[in-house]
């Protein structure tokens, strides 16, 4: 149990909500994501942890985002994916620990296929990348994705733990 109010571990979701808006308008623009803005959302979480009490999430979220961390490099190995992608990836684990994981990737999913088709289109910006294949920015499915997680964990309906 914790003897703070929830409502600072609310602000601490806002603030965090805050920083994913930023990074996915930063790779809207320059397709980059600022190790500085990683380390803040990794920093959040701690605090967001201790804020609620939930410290034996650590011991899980911890370990289940480095592994993810690993098996994104390979990704990033074979240039099917950029490094603030894999970073992002890898913060958003550390939020979503296991018990999170499939609903955060099936929403990844989605708004992954919209924001392709979207581009695909023409309605929003891309770029072509070697080969000629397209190239979008990846920070705002991811951080839809995630802040649909903390909506979804905010409701009292038990949908993701």
């Amino acid at each position: 149990m914790t003897a703070f109010p929830p409502i600072w571990a609310y602000f601490v979701l806002v603030v965090t909500s805050a920083l994913l808006f930023w990074a996915a308008w930063t790779d809207l623009r320059e397709y980059k994501i600022r190790n500085e803005l990683i380390l803040a959302l990794a920093a959040l979480f701690v605090l967001y942890t201790a804020l609620t009490g939930h410290w034996a999430d650590l011991k899980w979220n911890v370990p289940f985002a480095a592994l993810m961390f690993a098996l994104l490099l390979a990704f990033y190995s074979r240039r099917w994916m950029g490094g603030g992608d894999v970073k992002i990836l890898a913060v958003a684990f550390l939020w979503t620990g296991l018990s999170g994981a499939l609903p955060f990737a099936i929403l990844l999913a989605l708004f992954s296929t919209a924001h392709s088709l979207a581009a695909k289109l023409g309605w929003v910006k891309s770029q072509v990348a070697a080969g000629g294949r397209r190239r979008i920015p990846f920070a705002p499915s991811v951080a839809a994705a995630l802040i649909c997680i903390f909506m979804l964990q905010s409701l009292p309906l038990g949908i993701v733990p």
